[in-house]
This record gives structure tokens, C-alpha cells and sequence, in this order.
């Protein structure tokens, strides 16, 4: 078997790790010729060179998905997802050299980059399918002689703005469907884990998608977003990111009136109720905490446990939260791997002793150093501290205790976000009444694991607008028009 140092350096050596966009199906360097280093989050070395692009490559992307897209709008929707359906077939041929690569970006631990990669290709093979049942509808007319008909059509061109903790899960969920649909679409993934993300454009065009549907551009953030957002040809923003950015992105779309998706921050409380299975409610905790080191947008950051059943779960949590491996993520045996940068280590460690600060006891864990964070859970965690308001970001697990069904629904809408939430209970009422009452886009019920392709994914509050995933998905690259035909 392969070391962990000898893969990382073939993943290293790829022909994926190029400093070069895709613009019309060409592939080349910045008009500047400039380049960005990106680093490898366990060792901080540097992975390789992206190129520096900027306004003017971004206006030539544009430009190129405008000439593409009354061609790939006019392909029969059955084609388009025929080449969808290739698309999904390579990518999962290169699951384990896409792994790597996210690993290499990321640090993820392989074994859950090869899960994003499955979780990834799941859209493109979800909208292969769909892209044919974009029916639209024939309406009773209201006076003799006239035919009511709603149909619909692609937005047009379209731009992605992706994250990068999830960097070919994040793609494929806005590119898939907006190709199904027929639009053409304009990408600009995360600088620190871009390469993943060229791969992803690379195997597209191998197995037909023609230049100009799927372009990707690479470099500065707000020159290349002022282009995406400011352009009227653009009909169409998809962001994944921080809630301040995607209210600045919105702000900045008004201009032209163009339609959003926005998938922002969330602070996802996880519900334990007196009556919930003890091990089915650890196990969810260890998912929907721990994840890509709780590196999520739909984490529990925020534990709330009755009474009742409060110090046996603490117990059995923390026993489970001590047994993780931190540790390199192309190590088969790591659970947890680095942080994505060291400021991001910094926050974790801020709420970390701020909690301490306020009371919490340590159970597992501790400081973090570099961007290596152990995994830490703290119990008796006060209602007020700092990660019960913003959004950790890290494997901080902080566990608060509750008396009342009232008292859980308070503390868990006791926020400006709503993109996720947990529950776990074995009582069909009190599963009912707390999914009703919570404040979320999304509730898991005895389960950390909610993201698939097949279910609408997204938030309410100042977690976002719109829904990626499942049908509803496909809707938000649909333009609905309605034709009145008389005299018929």
C-alpha cells in the first residue's frame, strides 16, 4: 500500500494541477500570465499555480457562455442529459484521482473526499434525468376560443460562486441543473481549492459538453464577482458562503435585477430529548458535528440535551469524540485533518476559551495549533457565549443542557440563521411539534446525514433564498411564460 506522502505527491504531480482557466472550451493562462499559490493544509506547502485572472477574462467567459447558449438551450432536453449522463459516468471512473485532489486542496480525510465525490456526482446524474421533466402546463381558459399555456425556458447565463469546503459538491449542485435546463454557466470556485474544480471542466468537455457551456475562471475574488454581478448578460447569481458576502453579492445583482440563489451561513442547533435512542443519538452528534471537521454549513454548532437524559449522552460523547484520529487526511486511519487555514484554527481556539472562560468544563480535546484543531467537546456551555451566536466553523462540540420542550424551541430559533437543524427523539409528537416549531430550511430526525441530490437543500432567515437539490433545484434555472392564444 501507498504511503500517505507518496500519494500526496503523484496528487502533486497530476495533470489536473495546471496555472489555467476554461474560456469556450480553450484552456489558458491570465492575461497577465500571473498566478496564485495554492498550499496544501497539512503540510502548508505549495500545491501548485492557478492562474491570476481577473475582469477581462471573466467579460470573455461571459462573452463565450452568451455565444453558447441558444445552441445548447435549442439541444433537445433528452441530449443534454445524455451528455449530463456521461459526465456522471467519468467522474465516477476518476472518483478516487478527484478524492485526491480534494484531499490534497482541503486536507479532507480521503475517505470522506471519496464520499463528496459520490455526493457530487449524484447531481449531475439526478439532472441527466430531470432534464427532461421541465413540463410546463395547459391552463383552462377562461373565454371561448383561447388556449392558456405556461412553458418553460432556460434563465440564460448563469454564474456560480462556490465554497471550498466542499469544493465538487458545491459545482456540481449549481452546474448540473443549470445545464439541464439549458442555460450556460459562468464558474468561479474558491482560491484555496480551485484544482478539483478544473478537473471537473476537464472531464465535461472529454465526453462532449461543447466550449463555452462550462467555463471556469479562477483568480480575483472581487474583480471577477464585480464582472458576474454587474454584467446584464448574466441573467443568473449561485453563491455558497458566508452570509455578509452573499448579502453584498445580492446587494450588487440589484443593478441588473438578476435572479439569486444563495446558500449562506447557518447556526444548526441538534435537539436531544429525554426519550431519544442514546446511541442513535450519539451517532448523530458525530455526524452532524464532526463532518469534514465541522467545516459545514449545516453542523451542530449548537448541542441542547435534557435533562434527563443529558449526562449519559455527555459520557457516551465524549468518549466517542476522544477516539477520533487527527492526523493527515490521506492517512486511511484519520478522521479528522487540518483546518483549511490557521485563522480558521484561531476562531475555533477564541470560542474555545471564551466558552472555557464562561464556565464550560473540557471533556475532550483542547487548543488547536497551526491548522491542526483536535476534535474538543466542552458540556455546560452558558446560553450566552460566543459560538452559541456565530457560526464555529471547526470540531468544537459545545453541549447546553434544557429542562422543557418551550425552552428548546426558544434556544434553538434564539437566532438570525436558519439553515439546518437536528432533532432525536423516539415520541411521533414530539418529532412532529419541534419540526414545525424550529426555524430551519432543513431538519434532520435521528440522523446527521440530510444533503442528497433527491431533496431540496436550503434555508430560511439570513441562511439564503432559493433550493438546490431535487426538482426544485431544476426551478431555479426556469423561466416560466405564459402564452394566451385567441381566436382559436
Amino acid at each position: 500500500m501507498s504511503s500517505p506522502s507518496s500519494i500526496r505527491e503523484a496528487t502533486r504531480r497530476s495533470a489536473y494541477i495546471r496555472p489555467e482557466i476554461t474560456i469556450g472550451g480553450e484552456w489558458r493562462a491570465a492575461d497577465s500570465g500571473k498566478t496564485i499559490s495554492v498550499d496544501d493544509p497539512f503540510t502548508g506547502e505549495t500545491i501548485g499555480e492557478i492562474a491570476d485572472a481577473g475582469a477581462a477574462e471573466t467579460e470573455a467567459a461571459v462573452a463565450a457562455a452568451s455565444e453558447a447558449f441558444a445552441p445548447w438551450a435549442a439541444r433537445p432536453a433528452i441530449e443534454r442529459g445524455r451528455l449530463l449522463r456521461r459526465w456522471f459516468d467519468v467522474i465516477v471512473a476518476n472518483k478516487e484521482d478527484l478524492a485526491r485532489l480534494i484531499t490534497l486542496e482541503s486536507g479532507k480525510a480521503i475517505r470522506e473526499a471519496r464520499g463528496e465525490v459520490d455526493y457530487g456526482a449524484a447531481f449531475v446524474e439526478f439532472y441527466a434525468e430531470e432534464a427532461s421533466r421541465a413540463n410546463g402546463e395547459i391552463i383552462p381558459a377562461h373565454v371561448p376560443g383561447r388556449q392558456l399555456r405556461a412553458e418553460r425556458e432556460p434563465v440564460g447565463v448563469c454564474a456560480a460562486i462556490t465554497p471550498w469546503n466542499f469544493p465538487i459538491a458545491m459545482l456540481t449542485r449549481k452546474v448540473a441543473p443549470a445545464l439541464a435546463a439549458g442555460c450556460t454557466m459562468v464558474a468561479k470556485p474558491a482560491q484555496q481549492t480551485p484544482f478539483s474544480a478544473l478537473a471537473l471542466a476537464r472531464l465535461a468537455q472529454e465526453v462532449g459538453i461543447p466550449g463555452g457551456v462550462f467555463n471556469i475562471v479562477t483568480g480575483q475574488a472581487a474583480a471577477i464577482g464585480g464582472v458576474l454581478t454587474g454584467s446584464p448578460v448574466v441573467r443568473k447569481l449561485s453563491f455558497t458562503g458566508s452570509t455578509g458576502v452573499g448579502a453584498r453579492l445580492m446587494q450588487a445583482c440589484a443593478g441588473t435585477i438578476k435572479r439569486v440563489s444563495m446558500e449562506l451561513g447557518g447556526n444548526a442547533p441538534l435537539l436531544i430529548f429525554d426519550d431519544a435512542d442514546l446511541e442513535t443519538a450519539v451517532e448523530t452528534a458525530m455526524v452532524a458535528k464532526f463532518r469534514n471537521a465541522g467545516q459545514s454549513c449545516i453542523a451542530a454548532n449548537r448541542i441542547y440535551v435534557q435533562a434527563g437524559i443529558h449526562d449519559r449522552f455527555v459520557a457516551a460523547f465524549a468518549a466517542r469524540t476522544a477516539a477520533l484520529k487527527l492526523g493527515d487526511g490521506f492517512d486511511e486511519t484519520t478522521d479528522i485533518g487540518p483546518l483549511i487555514e490557521a485563522v480558521a484554527v484561531d476562531k475555533v481556539n477564541a470560542h474555545l476559551e471564551n466558552a472555557l472562560a464562561g464556565g464550560a468544563q473540557l471533556l475532550a480535546g483542547g487548543k488547536g495549533e497551526g491548522r491542526l484543531m483536535p476534535p474538543t467537546l466542552l458540556a455546560g456551555v452558558a446560553h450566552d457565549a460566543q459560538l452559541s451566536c456565530e457560526e464555529t466553523f471547526g470540531p468544537l462540540a459545545a453541549v447546553m443542557r434544557f429542562e422543557t420542550f418551550e425552552e428548546a424551541i426558544r434556544l434553538a430559533n434564539d437566532t438570525p440563521f436558519g439553515l439546518a437543524s437536528y432533532v432525536c427523539s423516539q415520541d411521533p409528537a414530539t418529532i412532529s411539534r419541534a419540526g414545525r416549531a424550529i426555524e430551519s430550511g432543513m431538519v434532520g430526525i435521528n440522523t446527521g446525514f440530510i444533503s442528497t441530490a433527491w431533496a431540496p437543500f436550503g434555508g430560511v432567515k439570513q441562511s439564503g433564498v432559493g433550493k438546490e437539490g431535487s426538482r426544485l433545484g431544476l426551478d431555479e434555472y426556469l423561466n416560466v411564460k405564459y402564452l394566451c392564444q385567441a381566436g382559436l
